[in-house]
């Protein structure tokens, strides 16, 4: 695992850190993914989530009080409460608190049973997790599947991010989600952060918590610092 860290850029302090597979020579999330299918993606789920919690654990996130947020593929869970209990034991375990994982949603396009998703949601809540919405306004992470989830959290798709300084109709569709999300309850996330412009513009639009290579690039097996724009 790699934690990448997502930042109060408000309060400068980290927020959360997300944990990123990575391969046991640093290969990159691509290169281990490809090798993942239907016979081992249940068993490849269930290890990257006690990974992340037991190399967190051991690198002292806990006692940084952030959180960690552990991407998760809906296909591979079958059965919330059954799919849930080697996570809850290995939290157990490391004395990791439990409201501070978050479990952030990828591959939401190939969730073709919705209900599924719900109830892997009300499951998580029910334990004291958190849920995060990624890439929304991505593909099928869209404002419907926001209505139906009410995530603690979202991550706003990367492309909105790139280059909006430059881009006033984006700009203008950030402040929105921003206003959205604030009456929903819900974290907004700006994720893809890599310049000046880009940060000093998201801040203007009200984005507080972002993540990107400005700030701080993946750590392996570390949990690294990060630089906030003067």
């Amino acid at each position: 695992m790699a934690f990448q860290p997502i930042l109060d850029v408000e309060s400068g302090s980290i927020y959360a850190y997300e944990a990123l597979v990575r391969g046991l020579q640093q290969e990159s999330a691509g290169v281990i993914l490809a090798q993942v299918n239907a016979q081992n993606r249940y068993a490849f789920d269930q290890s990257c989530r006690v990974k992340a919690i037991e190399l967190a654990s051991m690198l002292g996130l806990v006692e940084t009080g952030a959180k960690l947020s552990i991407n998760f593929m809906p296909g591979a869970v079958y059965s919330p409460a059954a799919c849930i209990q080697l996570t809850l034991r290995t939290a157990a375990k490391m004395c990791f608190p439990t409201d501070r994982l978050i479990f952030e949603i990828t591959e939401v396009e190939e969730v073709v049973d919705r209900k599924h998703l719900l109830g892997i949601v009300e499951e998580y809540r029910r334990q004291g997790f958190q849920v995060a919405l990624d890439d929304l306004g991505s593909g099928y992470s869209g404002l419907n599947l926001l209505a139906d989830l009410n995530p603690h959290l979202v991550k706003m798709d990367m492309d909105l991010t790139r280059k909006i300084d430059q881009r006033p109709s984006a700009q203008m569709i950030v402040r929105k989600l921003v206003e959205l999300c604030e009456g929903l309850g819900i974290d907004l996330v700006a994720e893809g952060v890599e310049t000046v412009d880009e940060f000093a513009c998201l801040r203007k639009a009200g984005i507080r918590l972002m993540q990107g290579y400005l700030l701080a690039r993946p750590s392996f097996e570390a949990l690294g610092g990060f630089t906030l724009p003067a």
